[in-house]
């Protein structure tokens, strides 16, 4: 029995109360999203998750972190480093998207040692394995595809990144427009080139039922991807964006009525003023789906600091309806994230989820302000310490300078602090 059936049903549990309690809501809310689509709890049912994670309306923004190796840069010590770096900053769930090495023991180690959910994008390991056969990408087979999925299920992945909205209308659309970059998402990338070189429809739409059996059988929860997100602010909301997007909400529905769990994806980069209208508009086609966003970037130019105008975007979309957040760090567009940048750019996504969610008015994210604003007028230094949302980076803020002779105060002010009247 998956989630949705057992919430269709009002049958609680383990899992659902323990959501309840870390949301600060009812088990009844939790149990009717489930069971119309709005919240989600990925977990595999062949996994056990030390923490569980609920997604969707009245909840609190979760932020997700993708880690992974290339084909570049292969390091498994190094992405068990970008592991711990983004559970340290309060990622609430991580996703692998390693395309080299051996992506199975990659995929293992850190399915062994998160606590948090954990998804992949399975279409990168079919295609990495098709490569080392010695053929092109083009060449890759359903049938492996589906072997991929099912393998992945099997080994406890809790949610999976499927473009199953890239299909031959889709990329129809795309051909007739003129974008500034075209594609940008890997896996939109592969099944479009796939879909030119072969003339047949992408297997994941065409099979979407034989997607939904494995996806039923291990309560996976797919993450409809957003294959034709926009890369940058000149493709914002074409088209071919806005088609796709439409397509999914569909096969959400379709998916609802096989009782597995969905998230629909979405961009991307987009102008602050569009933001907020394309969240809305992706709930109304996605029927309130859980909505999970790359960023938003609002700005192409600011390579290095894509963390920030992920967070500014982020903000906005997480005001506006967005569930989930993915991070963008440092290093997007740049090269492979390093744990640093991993740490920071989960940082600032919390930050973003957690301004949307006073808007929001999620349970408990204004008190936690103005429990801390007391705390900073009474200078109480050790317990806002406890409370700030990077307690690390305020403990190295707090001793990056000397202390003044007087503990209470800081070296901003001084004797002149303005709290101390």
């Amino acid at each position: 029995m998956t989630l949705i059936e057992q919430a269709v049903k009002k049958q609680s549990s383990g899992i659902i109360e323990e959501a309840a309690r870390q949301e600060g809501v009812g088990v009844d809310a939790i149990l009717s999203g489930i069971a119309d689509g709005s919240i989600v709890i990925p977990r595999n049912k062949n996994r056990a998750l030390k923490k569980i994670v609920a997604i969707g309306r009245g909840l609190r923004t979760k932020v997700n972190a993708n880690i992974g190796t290339s084909p570049e840069h292969v390091s498994l010590e190094e992405e068990l480093s970008k592991l711990d770096a983004a559970i340290r900053a309060g990622a609430d769930a991580v996703m692998d998207l390693s395309t080299g090495g051996n992506l199975a023991a990659i995929r293992r180690a850190i399915l062994e040692k998160c606590p948090v959910c954990v998804g992949t994008v399975p279409i990168y390991q079919a295609a990495c394995e098709t490569v080392k056969k010695g053929m092109d990408i083009r060449q890759m087979d359903a049938e492996h595809l589906f072997a991929v999925i099912e393998e992945q299920a099997q080994e406890g992945v809790d949610f999976m990144t499927v473009h199953c909205g890239v299909t031959r209308d889709v990329t129809a659309i795309l051909a007739r427009q003129k974008r500034l970059v075209g594609i940008v998402s890997r896996g939109g990338a592969l099944l479009a080139r796939w879909i030119a070189a072969n003339g047949k429809e992408n297997p994941l739409y065409e099979q979407y039922d034989r997607l939904l059996e494995i996806a039923y059988r291990y309560d996976v929860t797919l993450s409809l991807g957003d294959g034709l997100r926009p890369g940058c602010l000149a493709d914002a909301n074409d088209g071919a964006q806005v088609a796709e997007l439409s397509l999914l909400g569909e096969l959400a529905l379709r998916a609802r009525r096989a009782n597995v769990q969905i998230i629909i994806e979405g961009p991307g980069h987009m102008p602050l003023d569009e933001i907020a209208p394309h969240v809305q508009l992706a709930k109304r086609l996605g029927n309130n789906a859980p909505l999970y966003l790359l960023g938003p970037l609002v700005t192409d130019v600011a390579a290095g600091y894509d963390h920030i105008t992920g967070a500014i975007g982020g903000a906005i979309a997480a005001s506006a309806g967005a569930d989930f957040l993915c991070y963008v760090t440092p290093a997007e567009h740049l090269r492979l994230p390093d744990p640093q940048d991993v740490y920071d750019g989960v940082i600032a996504s919390r930050i973003a989820g957690h301004a949307a969610d006073i808007v929001k008015r999620v349970p408990g994210a204004k008190q936690w302000d103005n429990d801390f604003s007391k705390l900073r007028k009474e200078l109480r230094w050790d317990e806002q310490e406890k409370q700030a949302l990077d307690p690390e980076k305020f403990h190295s803020g707090r001793n990056g300078l000397p202390i003044p002779k007087e503990a209470g105060v800081c070296t901003m002010c001084g004797e002149f602090c303005a709290m101390k009247e």
